[in-house]
Parts: C-alpha cells; structure tokens; sequence
C-alpha cells in the first residue's frame, strides 16, 4: 500500500523496494533481499530517504528468531543507509513503547517517557529499534532518522490487541481503566508518506483523534465483559503462556488495562489529518475477525469455538485451565 502511494506521488523520483519477494507494484524498482544481508547497501545508493518497514511482530513466531530478525534487520538498515549516503531513515515501531500504566495522561505527547518493558509481545524488539534509531545519528552523523509509533494498529494485522475482539467475552481487570485508540494502515501509510516527503521528522505518533472508553467499545461491538480481578487474570496469563498454551505473554494484558493514547500533534502540525475514526476503526476490525474464536490469545479450533460460542467465555477459560492440568499430568507421567 505506502509502495504504490509513493510510485504514485509526483513529489518522487523513483522508489526502490527491497523485499525477500517481488510485491505487485508496477511501479517500483524491485530488488529481492533479506534486510539482514549487507549486500543490501549497493540496493540503497542514490536514495535519498529510506523507509524500513520489515518487522516480524508475529505471535506464532519463535521469539529469539524474531528479536534476531527484527534488531539485526534494523542495524543492517541504518547501517546500510549510512553507508550508500542516505540521508534520512524512516522507521515504524508502535505506541506500545510508550507503556501502558495507570498514571499515563490522557493524551501522550509524543515527547513522553518511554516506559515500556520487554514483558509484551514484541515490544522488547521495538524499543531496542528505538534505542538504535536514537544512537544512529551518532553513529552516522549526517543520516537522520524518523520514528513512527501507530497506536493499535488495524487492516489486515494479526495481534494480541486485534485477537482481543475475537473473545466470545471482552475480558475487563477490575478495577484497571482502558481507554482504546485505533490506527487504520491507510492513515498509517499517509503518516509515513509525510515522513518520507520530509514534511515532518522527529518522533511521531499517529493513530485516530481522541479514544473510546471500554463501555463504549462494549456497546458498539455488542460483546459483553467478563471481569476477573487483577491476581487472576494475571496469574493465568503467566501460567497459560508459561506451559505454551496461549502465544500472549502476561504484559500483553496491560494494554487492554491502562491508557496508552497518543496525541499525534506533531503530524497534526504538519497537515496531516486521521481519514478514520476509532469508531469506524472499530467496526472494520470486528468485520476481519468476524467467525474467528480466541480465548487468552489462542485461536480455537472449529470443536473448541463451537463450545466457546455455545457455553461463554467462562466455560471456554475452564476448559483452557484443564488442558493446563493436563497438561501437568502428563509432565509427571513423563
């Protein structure tokens, strides 16, 4: 999608695209590579602005593979840049890094702390981009970089935040206070697009104006809560995850729990402008996981989701805590 915008913009040259398989663009150049192969700087000379947008963020993928793949592609990038005289790198992590916590205010500047931990799915990957993304032009002086931080991100994406509308029941932590901000990726590619254009540089975060509080989320999806308390909910995300039943550690629920919105004045500032609402965000994500079933982040199988759909939530997370029992047996029959 941001590949056939850029062909398409009368602001650009030519756009080269490196992929490790030729896209359907037309218009592009394409050069198939992996990010990580060095010989990838050659690729690079004469470009002036690269956007970097291979991230593995997969919750089915092998995490060592995946931090390996994702901070070695992004030094090989910067590096590369570097090297073929490059002047600017865009790069695309996700809001997440700000953190999700009970005292964020209500909207994040783009200029907040960054006080996330490695605890959730991906997010560890996605700060060690932002420590390099912030240390390249040190490294390289010369080569500028831009940081994009969509906030939950929406239109074909596959996460632990999207799997959350496939629940039969919207898991609620008493006593936590959610706040929900959507990106769609067409916003997302117009954001990056101003970043390429060098219509704006620095941090930026980009997602829907303004959230919606969980009620509302409830009332416009039609699925209903089931609260747990905090020990919980907690402690059987640790456990599930532990025994390899669910792909989403226990972090992830932080982010269904806490405020993480993000302003977006810094694009805002440029001109650009969200062509969705959350609203609309919302409703277009709940049509892709339409007919799709997931208790505690893992996707169940038609038998099981029959059973989810016919019993609740609360069945289907007591039969997920029986596979964990058995699961235990059969360890101490081993």
């Amino acid at each position: 999608m941001l590949t056939e915008r850029l062909a398409a913009s009368d602001e650009i040259k030519q756009v080269i695209a490196i992929d490790e398989r030729r896209g359907e663009c037309a218009g592009a150049q394409w050069h198939i590579l992996d990010v990580r192969d060095p010989a990838i700087a050659e690729k690079l000379r004469g470009a002036d602005v690269v956007v970097h947008l291979a991230l593995d963020l997969d919750l089915e993928t092998d995490p060592a593979a995946r931090t390996a793949y994702n901070v070695r592609g992004t030094q090989t990038v910067l590096t590369a840049a570097a090297a073929a005289g490059v002047h600017r790198v865009v790069l695309c992590t996700s809001a997440m890094v700000y953190g999700a916590l009970p005292d964020n205010e209500l909207p994040l500047s783009e200029d907040a702390e960054l006080r996330a931990t490695a605890e959730a799915t991906g997010v560890g990957d996605l700060l060690e981009v932002e420590r390099l993304a912030r240390r390249a032009p040190r490294a390289h002086p010369g080569l500028n970089v831009t940081v994009v931080r969509p906030a939950v991100l929406v239109g074909g994406t596959d996460t632990a935040l999207t799997r959350y509308f496939e629940s039969p029941r919207l898991l609620v932590v008493a006593g936590s206070r959610p706040a929900w901000q959507f990106c769609h990726v067409e916003d997302l590619c117009l954001a990056l697009e101003y970043a390429a254009l060098e219509k704006v540089d620095g941090e930026l975060a980009v997602g829907c104006d303004g959230w919606l509080e969980q009620e509302e989320v409830e009332e416009l999806s039609g699925i209903r809560r089931m609260e747990l308390p905090s020990a919980v909910a907690l402690g059987a995300a640790a456990r599930l995850h532990r025994i390899g039943l669910t792909p989403s550690p226990a972090g992830d629920l932080a982010y269904t729990m806490y405020p993480w919105v993000v302003s977006g004045s810094r694009l805002h500032d440029a001109g650009w402008r969200p062509q969705w609402t959350n609203e609309e965000v919302l409703a277009e994500l709940l049509g892709e996981v339409a007919g799709r079933h997931t208790v505690a982040g893992r996707r169940l199988g038609r038998k099981d989701a029959t059973a989810a759909g016919a019993a609740g939530a609360t069945v289907a997370l007591l039969g997920t805590a029986a596979l964990v029992r058995r699961a235990r047996k059969a360890r101490r029959r081993i």
